[in-house]
């Protein structure tokens, strides 16, 4: 266990995640073998269709997993907590009823002397790609909908890590592992985040209409088109 900054907390709370009890769970990773979750997505946001439920729930979940890789980079240490630990929770931000993340800070751990790949592996297959395959069960999204779901804010990410004398370092070397085909086994045949950058660097790609399919942001009440939309 090691002990959160206010930093790293205002970091958390940035992307739509919390170290508090929440007030309204619905349900946890591991739970969604066991409920219908989307139809508990729709009921919280006013969404109608089940696509949208979907791609709107990974894409919240991708705040989350995306700061999985700042607290890599920029503090060698991430969460580990079990699938039961991290809990899914109705709230209200901006004015709008959402979904939120709920996890607790004791399953931070410092993962400075750890093998680098296996740790982002365990990021990508067993918190990304779990939640992938249990929303694919449920709706027909496409898979890479909901990688790109991802990937917008990791894209985010790394251009802000890789400006700063502070992170660049340790960033280049997490990203060129994200670009590696060997960490993706077993989830893809290459390295998905590579394709997604097509050979460029994050940085050159804000602002531009990276993602290759829509989100559905546009079609979530109270939400606009995102800034990477393929679509005119």
């Amino acid at each position: 266990m090691t002990t959160l900054t206010n930093d790293q907390i205002r970091q958390l709370n940035m992307y739509s995640t919390y170290i508090t009890a929440p007030l309204h769970p619905l349900f946890t990773l591991k739970q969604l073998q066991e409920v219908d979750f989307l139809s508990i997505v729709q009921a919280i946001t006013g969404i109608d269709n089940r696509t949208v439920a979907a791609s709107y729930l990974m894409r919240r979940y991708g705040m989350f997993a995306s700061t999985q890789f700042v607290m890599l980079a920029t503090y060698d240490e991430v969460w580990l907590g079990e699938l039961d630990d991290l809990q899914f929770a109705a709230n209200v931000e901006y004015g709008n009823k959402g979904i939120s993340m709920y996890i607790d800070k004791i399953h931070y751990v410092d993962i400075e002397k750890q093998p680098r790949q296996l740790i982002i592996q365990k990021i990508l297959k067993d918190q990304i790609h779990s939640l992938l395959v249990e929303i694919r069960k449920h709706s027909s999204v496409s898979p890479l909908t909901l990688w790109e779901n991802v990937f917008g804010f990791l894209l985010w990410h790394y251009a802000v890590m890789l400006s700063q004398p502070t992170t660049s370092k340790q960033a280049r070397i997490d990203l060129e592992i994200l670009k590696s085909d060997e960490v993706w086994v077993g989830i893809a045949p290459k390295s998905l985040f590579s394709t997604y950058l097509q050979g460029l660097e994050p940085a050159q790609l804000l602002n531009t209409t990276v993602r290759t399919t829509c989100c559905f942001s546009k079609d979530v009440p109270g939400l606009l088109k995102c800034g990477f939309c393929p679509l005119e």
